[in-house]
Formats: C-alpha cells, structure tokens, sequence
C-alpha cells in the first residue's frame, strides 16, 4: 500500500488542524520522552536480569562452599575418632 505525496500532504493537514500548530511539538516531545524511557526500562530489565543470574550464581558457590567444609569437618571428626 504506497501512499503519494498528495495523500500524505491531506493525512498531515488534518492532523494540523485537529491539534493545532502549538500543540504538535508538545506531541513531539511526548512521544519521543515516551520511546525514550521504553527503551531505558527494557535496558534497565536486563540489567536486572542479570544481576539476579549473578547472585544466583553466588549462592550457589556459598552452598557448595559450606558443603565442602561441612564434609571436611566430618572426615576430621572421623580420623581422630578412629
């Protein structure tokens, strides 16, 4: 569907007359704050992301880190008693 030079001449016309000219910019400007801060908070949602994947991560090093040393402890138990 390719629309001609004219057909985008009228579209644009009526836009100017329904918003008038002072109040276009201020759609401008919103629309463009509004795309802006979609885009921030998609960024902002990986980041969070990733920060969960990390202390995720974390963790699961503390737990595998207590593990050991839980089992460390039990072999010591064992070879003194023995």
């Amino acid at each position: 569907m390719n629309f001609s030079g004219w057909e985008i001449l009228v579209v644009l016309f009526v836009v100017l007359l329904l918003f008038g000219s002072t109040r276009l910019p201020q759609l401008a400007r919103g629309m463009g704050k509004s795309i802006s801060e979609f885009k921030k908070g998609i960024s902002d949602g990986g980041k969070e992301d990733e920060r969960e994947l990390a202390e995720k991560r974390r963790e699961q090093l503390r737990d595998s880190e207590r593990a050991r040393e839980e089992e460390l402890a039990s072999a010591d138990r064992y070879t003194k008693s023995g």
